[in-house]
């Protein structure tokens, strides 16, 4: 067996194809998990705090796979309130509408502030596609977010360096994503003043390690970006965009996809090309909803445990 043959076959028995929104528990930066609003979930979240993250919402979207993504939202969101113990703010990972249409912004925002948690986002390349390239996103979001360039920033919470980036202003030739000279710039100063002890989430819209580069699935200057997180004990990198769980731990960096509200895509490989993928009616909610995630102090790689809206 080759190392790629037995790479990819790891690869994808990592992949968990149920559910979306990842609640993270952090008490000394490295990741675990368990499913949102039973029990261990919050057992593990009372040596910590913990937020939730939700990816890929597609309000707008309107084709045989969701016909109705508002409502799978709202169900997805309302799985917040079995949770004992409340996340101390949300991460959307993109994708929040589907076509930069205002009234898809408008709906998005309705169900999401109805967790009342403050929520720090990053655009998809869905969020951008209006006449002024994501001037709207940035008006509604990055402005409050004070964010820089197209989106960008960083912020701190309970001992945990949390960055923001922005992948899909640039996208390159079969849709893979760019961060740019200039982001990677302001990482590196970002970074310049953080203990390597200080434990890192960063978060952007598509992966920033290479799922599928046939598919897009994968952003271009990752390495980039890797390389100035490489001196920091505990990295944690959470993304959407390929609709589906898939992880992947390097060394101290570990790296984490959600799975959309909306709809699931085909894992790599096993279709022509990604898009919407169709399940029979009564499917649908086996591969939508919510799973938790603990970060605890320990070395325990991550683990994921998924949980549907069925």
């Amino acid at each position: 067996m080759t190392q790629d043959t037995h790479d990819r076959r790891t690869v994808l028995e990592c992949m968990v194809w149920a559910g979306t929104g990842l609640l993270w528990t952090i008490a000394g930066g490295v990741p675990q998990s368990s499913l949102l609003g039973i029990g261990e979930a919050n057992a593990q979240a009372a040596t910590g705090f913990n937020f939730l993250q939700i990816s890929d919402s597609h309000i707008g979207f309107k084709q045989a796979a969701n016909p109705n993504p508002l409502g799978t939202l709202q169900e997805a969101v309302g799985k917040v309130g079995t949770l004992t113990t409340r996340p101390a703010f949300m991460i959307h990972t993109g994708d929040i509408s589907h076509l930069s249409r205002p009234a898809e912004f408008d709906d998005a925002e309705k169900i999401i502030s109805s967790a009342k948690l403050d929520v720090h986002y990053v655009p998809g390349e869905h969020d951008i596609v209006d006449e002024g390239r994501g001037a709207d996103y940035m008006n509604r979001f990055g402005k409050k977010l004070q964010a820089q360039g197209t989106g960008w920033y960083s912020f701190d919470h309970a001992g945990v360096h949390f960055v923001g980036l922005v992948n899909v202003a640039d996208l390159k030739a079969g849709g893979m994503g760019s961060l740019g000279a200039a982001q990677l710039a302001w990482l590196a100063d970002d970074l310049k003043s953080k203990s390597s002890s200080t434990p890192l989430v960063i978060f952007a819209h598509i992966p920033l390690w290479t799922v599928n580069a046939d598919w897009g699935w994968g952003t271009d200057d990752a390495t980039q970006a890797l390389d100035l997180v490489k001196r920091f004990g505990s990295v944690t990198v959470l993304n959407g965009h390929i609709h589906q769980i898939m992880q992947k731990v390097e060394g101290a960096v570990t790296f984490h996809t959600a799975r959309s509200t909306a709809f699931p895509q085909p894992a790599p490989g096993t279709a022509p090309s990604p898009g919407p993928l169709k399940v029979p009616d009564d499917k649908l909610r086996s591969v939508l909803g919510i799973t938790s995630i603990a970060v605890r102090q320990g070395t325990q790689p991550l683990a994921v445990i998924d949980g549907t809206l069925a």
